[in-house]
């Protein structure tokens, strides 16, 4: 069953992702998009294998690109999924979005689904359940408040879908890929924490934290938490919530890898890049106009996983 939704899908180098990401939507979906900012391995080649249409624009940070994308892109549906290269979208969700969107009657400008993480092609849990992928074009805009993170949103209601979007990144495999991203991700993230505690920094006004509310303005409230927490303890604690009440000592030693390097070493990266990014402004070494410089100029990583997971 086809669905009468566009596909965005964002790429760099991304030969080892992208026929797996077009395997799951070619057939189903008729108008799908690549934005490629520069691939030069077999990327735009696998794609010309799929007959899926691709467009150049220079890479800046994730969420411009997207924003790009969204609005520049001439797109046959409304309805667009936004997908990272590593992103495997279930049978289930397919056929759930595709009968949504044939009784669509403008109620609803998105959906949340249900989102599975794999690490190094093994599942892992305890993190956040539900991602915010399709959404209606006219009626949506990317956040522009975080750094590092990125959310979209939505003028109007949102639903629910139980079908599974699946998140695997074979680049993974190589351990060094995951952490010369992250060690990227800290020092932007460090920079974030430091100018929402200045004030230089505000969340949305269109999202508001709560404990109750959608999936990000939850992920909202426990970021607001988090600031408050000591540093380089707010780690550990993390990576106990994490693998111990979170379950992820379920996941075998795959797991204990996964959360020890993701709740407790990059933590405590951006925990440490926190206090000399402080201690430099202690001294006159820096000013918050510097660090708002840096938030113009600095970029994140390109390609698929564009934050790390909450």
């Amino acid at each position: 069953m086809s669905a009468p939704v566009s596909i965005l899908i964002l790429t760099f180098n991304e030969e080892l992702n992208i026929a797996r990401c077009l395997d799951s939507v070619a057939g189903w979906a008729h108008d799908i998009v690549v934005v490629d900012s520069g691939s030069t391995d077999r990327t735009l080649a696998i794609c010309a294998e799929y007959g899926v249409r691709t467009v150049f624009r220079p890479y800046v940070d994730h969420r411009t690109q997207l924003q790009w994308g969204m609005g520049e892109v001439a797109w046959r549906h409304d309805w667009l999924l936004v997908l990272d290269a590593d992103n495997i979208v279930s049978t289930e969700l397919k056929t759930q979005i595709a009968a949504t969107l044939a009784n669509d009657a403008g109620c609803f400008h998105g959906y949340y689904s249900r989102h599975v993480h794999y690490f190094r092609n093994r599942r892992v849990r305890g993190l956040k359940a539900f991602y915010l992928h399709l959404v209606r074009r006219s009626r949506v805009r990317v956040d522009d408040s975080e750094l590092v993170d990125f959310r979209l949103i939505v003028d109007g209601r949102i639903g629910r879908l139980s079908g599974q979007m699946i998140e695997s990144n074979q680049k993974e495999f190589q351990i060094d890929f995951w952490i010369d991203k992250h060690q990227r991700f800290a020092h932007r993230m460090a920079l974030e924490e430091v100018l929402r505690a200045e004030g230089a920094l505000c969340w949305s006004s269109h999202l508001r934290p709560s404990p109750i509310g959608s999936p990000d303005e939850r992920m909202i409230w426990f970021k607001n938490w988090w600031y408050r927490m000591p540093l380089y303890i707010r780690p550990m604690l993390f990576f106990i919530y994490r693998y111990v009440f979170r379950l992820g000592f379920l996941d075998g030693w795959n797991g204990f890898v996964y959360h020890f390097l993701q709740a407790f070493w990059f933590r405590l990266l951006v925990d440490i890049k926190i206090g000399e990014l402080r201690h430099e402004i202690d001294v006159g070494q820096i000013t918050l106009i510097d660090l708002l410089r840096q938030t113009s100029t600095a970029t994140i990583s390109r390609g698929s996983a564009a934050a790390p997971t909450p």
